[in-house]
């Protein structure tokens, strides 16, 4: 069986789908990956997991009706050569185009994964709520070819519902998101935190995102901002890439973060381990979520959690458990979420342990990737 998994970026592909292309290599199955040109070093680490690497233009952000129609039409040539028998596609243009083309070259199996709504959905403008309609177009007459629809939350499959994007046919199956490699995010001891509970050094709390809005980004330095005037020996740290176009913020706004004092930008790395080793708290005020993969990798290594009460989010955080939820654009609740943890910051070890099971029991890669095959009904040939 021919399968090709076809996303938006080599290394998002790497980073999250490893561990199912894995399973399906190692079930038999050709794989053929398929993303954007120009990361060489993401290409190798799929090829390690014994896929084949494919590329198609794509431009991730940009709303020209003409790059999309050639990147449909790549991967109409792409598919009709390659013959799949099964398609596992992510991220909004994959899903929409990828589907649309799969449909066109008659491609036997198709199955999508919902991997959070984007900007589109948050219709908050005039133009946002424009470009919702245009999506829930696309995303309706892609969908209706697929075989299976994956989704991480409700709350993303009940605004598909909704939007009159799923039809009664659709059927609709449940993920925990990509999981996570719990081997490899193995559990680490926490920085500075002594026997009796109380901490030897600063407390640092570390936010895992691409440089955009819908991040929370602006509620985090907020509060970060707030806390520094009571804690000043307190840490927040911000690690991501930086993103350009719609809902993006600029590097130039960090920077002035980060020249006031309030947040210390790290920029992007390949591997986010060390990071969360040095922090004590991860931190998500993101809008929405399809399920925050850095969060469940900071459940991983043992750490404690504060996110937003928003779709995705409160997937992997269960109150006062292994973390805390905080309403939505609220930089007074993520401060004092926060400054719990450096009032009491036993609860970091004890949340942060409760972090792990979760991550163990209920996001372990290897049982979600397991789970996904079964549900694509994908056989065991060897």
């Amino acid at each position: 069986m021919k399968i090709i998994v076809l996303g938006n970026q080599a290394r998002s592909m790497s980073n999250f789908w490893s561990v199912l292309i894995r399973h399906m290599h190692r079930a038999g199955h050709e794989v053929v990956c398929c993303a954007p040109p120009g990361d060489p070093g993401s290409e190798a680490a799929l090829a390690a997991q014994g896929a084949r690497m494919l590329h198609y233009p794509l431009d991730r952000k940009g709303l020209n009706p003409l790059r999309d129609l050639r990147t449909t039409g790549a991967l109409l040539r792409l598919f009709k050569d390659e013959k799949p028998d099964l398609l596992f596609t992510s991220t909004i243009k994959p899903v929409i185009y990828g589907c649309i083309a799969a449909r066109v070259a008659r491609v036997p199996h198709v199955y999508a994964t919902i991997t959070g709504l984007g900007y589109a959905f948050e219709a908050d403008s005039f133009f946002k709520k424009c470009v919702n309609r245009l999506s829930a177009l696309l995303y309706r007459t892609a969908l209706a070819g697929a075989e299976g629809i994956f989704f991480q939350n409700d709350d993303d499959i009940a605004i598909f519902r909704q939007s009159g994007i799923l039809g009664a046919r659709a059927r609709i199956l449940k993920a925990r998101g990509t999981g996570v490699d719990t081997s490899r995010f193995a559990l680490a001891p926490l920085p500075g935190l002594a026997a009796d509970g109380s901490l030897e050094g600063p407390p640092v709390f570390l936010l895992i995102a691409r440089l955009l809005e819908a991040k929370g980004l602006e509620e985090y330095a907020q509060a970060a901002r707030m806390l520094k005037a009571t804690h000043p020996r307190a840490r927040f740290l911000l690690l991501g890439p930086a993103e350009q176009g719609l809902g993006s913020v600029s590097l130039e706004t960090v920077r002035q973060w980060q020249a006031e004092g309030c947040i210390e930008y790290l920029g992007e790395t390949r591997d986010v381990r060390p990071y969360v080793s040095a922090a004590h708290v991860m931190v998500l005020p993101s809008w929405r979520e399809g399920t925050p993969t850095s969060i469940m990798e900071g459940m991983s290594m043992g750490r404690a959690a504060v996110v937003t009460d928003a779709p995705g989010c409160r997937e992997v955080v269960r109150e006062g458990y292994n973390g805390y939820l905080v309403p939505l654009r609220d930089p007074q609740a993520l401060a004092a979420a926060m400054e719990n943890f450096i009032r009491q910051p036993k609860l970091m070890a004890e949340m942060g342990a409760n972090g792990r099971q979760m991550a163990l029991e209920e996001f372990d890669a290897e049982k979600v990737a397991a789970r996904i095959l079964e549900d694509m009904r994908v056989p065991v040939l060897v």
